[in-house]
């Protein structure tokens, strides 16, 4: 387990219109200093949030996949974002991990956002995803999966913990700012685990305004590396492997955390 470098990228999405944000991102991702292992994309980073998924939904070999597959390939690194896709008859908003090597894991968001009618459009998942990228055990989860720290628990066995890294990609609106910002930490400090958060910036077609507030946190909740609110911004930056560790083995809170399962119900009202 070696530091793991990052690069994240708070965006201004151009409002349902794939093609110009594939391009915008791989202007972005041209345009690195460093040679990261991981790069982070926000939520439904090519249409923005939320749009209709009949008209937007990809497959899993659709045009944003292999171009996923192309930047991997070309940086040598793991991409990961969220798109609109389509399984069969149903719609996800799904989280694409595409690895160098084409090979991909996918987590369907599962908690979709009912305020915003998304739960009509979107079938929601029902599985956690774990991934590992040179020695981190990472979790990603999206937007509204923020709220609900049992969702977001990490577990410890025999001092093995579930994951190292919590990933949230989100488009959550400039007005709901501060319980981002708080929850991230809290979600960091509870879990003895690094967070990040990447979030969109500008206004998208309905008008809701984004300020982003991307941030990468240690596991105290403190800031290793954060965008300035509202504007468009490339972070390049890394978690610490030694300080994780280290506060672990010091602090180890996982020593009297509670045990628990989680039981999966199927949620009233959404799009099965």
């Amino acid at each position: 387990m070696q530091d793991l470098n990052i690069a994240f990228f708070q965006a201004d999405l151009i409002w349902e219109n794939p093609a110009a944000n594939r391009e915008k991102f791989a202007r972005f991702i041209d345009g690195l200093t460093t040679n990261p292992h991981l790069i982070v994309l926000p939520e439904t980073f090519t249409t923005g949030f939320p749009v209709a998924p009949h008209h937007f939904a990809e497959s899993e070999d659709g045009e944003t996949l292999h171009w996923l597959k192309n930047q991997a390939r070309t940086t040598g690194a793991v991409i990961c974002g969220s798109i609109l896709l389509k399984k069969g008859k149903h719609y996800h908003n799904s989280l694409i991990w595409m690895q160098p090597n084409g090979n991909f894991y996918l987590y369907h968001k599962r908690h979709v956002f009912r305020m915003g009618g998304e739960h009509h459009l979107i079938r929601p998942g029902s599985e956690l995803i774990h991934v590992q990228l040179n020695g981190w055990k990472i979790r990603p989860l999206i937007c509204y999966d923020l709220r609900f720290p049992v969702w977001s628990r990490n577990k410890a066995t025999d001092g093995q913990f579930d994951y190292d890294l919590l990933i949230y990609i989100a488009n959550w609106p400039e007005t709901r700012a501060f319980p981002w910002k708080q929850l991230l930490i809290a979600r960091a400090i509870e879990n003895q685990a690094y967070v990040l958060g990447v979030n969109r910036v500008g206004t998208d077609g309905p008008g809701n305004r984004y300020s982003g507030d991307s941030v990468l946190l240690d596991p105290k909740g403190n800031v290793v590396a954060a965008a300035a609110a509202s504007e468009e911004a490339v972070v390049e930056t890394s978690a610490d492997r030694a300080e994780l560790l280290n506060f672990r083995e010091k602090f180890n809170v996982s020593l009297d955390w509670d045990m628990f399962n989680v039981v999966i119900l199927p949620p009233d009202n959404v799009a099965l």
